[in-house]
């Protein structure tokens, strides 16, 4: 009796904690440092390929999502450094027959959102499909059913430009996985709604050889030109374009206008030029960080002979490089936010930071009336891979650790739950059901993409917490704390039977990023063997802190 009170005191006092947290600023990774300067990476999280439009003082940020769902994430700031997730603008991906299973690496690629006429438009490429297009008249939804406006393989990386004259043109990159080519930039005509191709395309820019793996173009107007802002040279070791011309269909001048120059920050790729109401110029651009994805920076912008400058131009050649902290941009908000994180799953919804693997189905997993998440276990087919059923957040600092409580409810021998870092390789803090007992069990594996086997650890055996009386298809339960603490890419697993005192679980695991993404964390339930009824992990809550 004392240790249910204890128990229940411990989870009340957790359960608090969440809730604070869900609307707190993060205790593991804040850019506002609160004296008027901000740290880079904005967000420290994998937010690949940024776009962002203003709309007054607000500004709006989606980013590459590829095979996760929901899709296409929706973050909000006043001021370019706080931002808060507001929603996802696609629900599922299609076709199903596909996207239904994981497609690592595919569907959503480098999205462009632009605020145009009283909506807002967000347009990306699936490289296997062609170039797509989906609409809103809120940027937090609901968003319009998506419409394909150029079918085909190989077009990737679309940015509308609205002219003043109400004509609409469309720039894309090529994939050479595909198209067997790359570097080429090309501007075609759509209609005046942006559904449709009106107009043939024209190759605007060829990178070559001096600029290749061009990509990633953005469409701007500014002072009479059209404006070209593009990525080359590669994620880990290139620089930042912009090109110039009178006509959208070019002839482009061009110039490096930010490279990693002294810096310790690689690329500087993909981004966004920001113009504020305030009449300041931003960038937003991405750095690969490996296993934590590609995460968010935030660049000064100056014109200087016509050219923008991005970064610190140290010696003055026209060619910034980036900034590890800077003043914040002009706003007239103080608000300090941050991505969310924690989660009580007391709400009608999961968290907006959480995603599936594939498309969501209820055999997946749904919230309950007592405030759980429920993970029914699926029949695991080799690793977890090939598992759809995985619900999974993106790290958002360096540093941090991520506890859980869960109850395990298996009814049959092999049903499995736990939290699970994933990636090319992962690793699990599971427990399994052996008998009438759980082992607690790590369950890693080493090139999960290559299809290579899951081994697991048993680290103790623990008697259940309870266990049905009723005679048809029994389960047996265990009441669990989880936790996994990160500390520059190593994880180190931990349990507890208390939420008090942890014990470790294995040795550190080394992240490691996924097939453009990167690594990710979050709740798992599978089982060894096929099995008529499903057991479950009833998720209560997860806190992300620093310790």
């Amino acid at each position: 009796m004392k240790r249910q009170l204890l128990l229940s005191m411990v989870s009340l006092m957790a359960a608090m904690a969440v809730a604070r947290a869900a609307t707190d600023p993060s205790e593991v990774w804040r850019p506002d440092r609160g004296d008027g300067t901000y740290r880079n990476p904005v967000l420290h999280a994998d937010y690949s390929d940024p776009d962002v439009c203003a709309v007054g003082e607000d500004y709006y940020l989606t980013a590459s999502s590829f095979q996760c769902v929901p899709g296409l994430p929706i973050l909000h700031s006043r001021d370019l450094v706080n931002w808060r997730i507001i929603g996802h603008a696609l629900p599922r991906l299609e076709p199903s027959e596909a996207f239904d299973r994981p497609q690592h690496g595919k569907g959503v690629w480098a999205p462009a959102i632009r605020h145009h006429d009283g909506h807002f438009y967000i347009y990306w490429g699936d490289p296997d499909r062609g170039i797509f297009m989906v609409r809103a008249e809120r940027a937090a939804g609901p968003w319009e059913e998506p419409v394909c406006v150029i079918a085909g393989r190989g077009m990737i990386d679309p940015c509308p430009l609205w002219d003043q004259d109400g004509r609409c043109y469309l720039v894309n990159a090529w994939a050479a996985s595909r198209a067997g080519f790359n570097s080429v930039l090309t501007v075609r005509e759509l209609s005046a709604d942006g559904t449709r191709v009106t107009g043939l395309p024209r190759i605007v820019f060829d990178g070559g050889q001096a600029n290749h793996t061009t990509e990633g173009p953005k469409f701007y107007l500014h002072d009479g030109y059209y404006w070209i802002f593009c990525p080359a040279g590669g994620v880990s070791m290139g620089w930042q374009l912009a090109m110039r011309s009178r006509s959208p269909y070019g002839p482009y001048e061009w110039r490096r206008v930010m490279a990693q120059g002294t810096t310790g920050i690689n690329g500087p790729h993909q981004g966004a030029w920001v113009h504020t109401p305030f009449h300041e110029d931003w960038f937003l651009h991405f750095n690969d960080k490996g296993a934590y994805g590609r995460v968010v920076y935030l660049q000064p912008m100056v014109w200087q002979d016509g050219w923008p400058v991005i970064g610190n131009d140290p010696d003055g050649d026209g060619c910034g490089q980036p900034v590890s902290s800077c003043r914040k941009p002009q706003s007239t908000s103080t608000e300090v936010l941050s991505p969310q994180e924690s989660d009580d799953f007391d709400s009608s919804v999961p968290g907006l930071q959480w995603q599936w693997h594939a498309n969501y189905h209820p055999l997946y997993g749904m919230l309950t009336a007592e405030g759980c998440m429920r993970l029914y276990t699926q029949t695991a087919e080799g690793n977890l891979w090939t598992a759809p059923n995985l619900l999974l957040q993106k790290p958002t600092a360096p540093r941090f650790t991520a506890t859980a409580k869960v109850r395990m409810a298996a009814k049959a021998d092999g049903q499995w739950g736990g939290l699970v870092m994933m990636g090319r390789d992962y690793s699990a803090l599971a427990v399994v059901r052996r008998g009438n007992a759980f082992d607690v069990q790590r369950r890693t594996c080493i090139g999960a993409d290559e299809g290579h086997q899951e081994l697991a650890e048993v680290i103790a055996t623990l008697p259940p917490t309870a266990a049905d009386t009723i005679p048809y298809s029994p389960a047996i339960y265990l009441d669990i704390w989880l936790r996994i603490a990160v500390e520059d890419g190593h994880c180190h697993f931990a349990y507890s039977l208390d939420g008090r005192r942890f014990k470790p679980a294995g040795d550190a695991f080394t992240m490691r990023e996924g097939r453009w993404i990167g690594a990710k964390l979050g709740f798992v339930a599978e089982s060894d063997s096929a099995q008529s009824d499903r057991g479950w992990l009833d998720a209560d809550w997860i806190t992300i802190g620093k310790k």
